[in-house]
């Protein structure tokens, strides 16, 4: 099964993969390439961190199931390929399960959203993200909603971890129980 965890930034979707992977042996987390720098503080398994001219040779090549620019940075995710009998967990903005869509591969849908703009410019502000970054995140989150709406993802609040990791724990096993 594929699963895709999306949302706007800020709203917890990386520490929510990590925390499901590390519950559910049989959940395999698919590793982001990316051209922007390393934050501060941040691990360096938490993306593939690649030069612009190494990204584009990777599109050439068709490394990526999906890909995208977003501001002067490119961001990818390769072709999964878990061991046998893993599900994948693909941590990717909306923009990238409309490219996953139009892949034509069936996947669920989990859209992470804050409680409140205000939680999410506070987590923004929290991962040292500028006032103007933020403003712009906020932004572009409300076209993330609404696009998550139209291809059909299920919401989940991040109000609390352990309750978020609940829930999409209970949607995923749901889902596995229904194919």
């Amino acid at each position: 099964m594929l699963i895709v965890v999306s949302g706007p930034g800020g709203v917890g979707k990386g520490t929510i993969a990590e925390v499901l992977v590390e519950k559910h042996a049989n959940l395999w987390l698919s590793k982001s390439w990316t051209t922007r720098p390393r934050r501060e503080g941040e691990e360096e398994e938490s993306y593939v961190f690649v030069t612009h001219e190494e990204f584009k040779k990777a599109i050439d090549e068709d490394v990526f199931l999906e890909w995208a620019e977003f501001h002067n940075n490119f961001y990818g995710t390769p072709w999964p390929n878990p061991p046998e009998g893993f599900d994948v967990l693909l941590e990717i903005d909306v923009q990238g399960a409309k490219s996953v869509t139009e892949r034509g591969l069936d996947f669920l849908m989990i859209f992470v959203d804050a409680p409140t703009l205000q939680d999410q410019a506070e987590r923004l502000r929290g991962r040292g993200d500028s006032e103007k970054e933020i403003e712009r995140r906020i932004r572009e989150g409300e076209r993330e909603r609404n696009d998550a709406k139209n291809l059909g993802a299920i919401v989940v609040v991040n109000d609390d971890l352990d309750r978020a990791v609940s829930e999409i724990s209970s949607i995923i096993m749901s889902n596995r129980s229904g194919e």
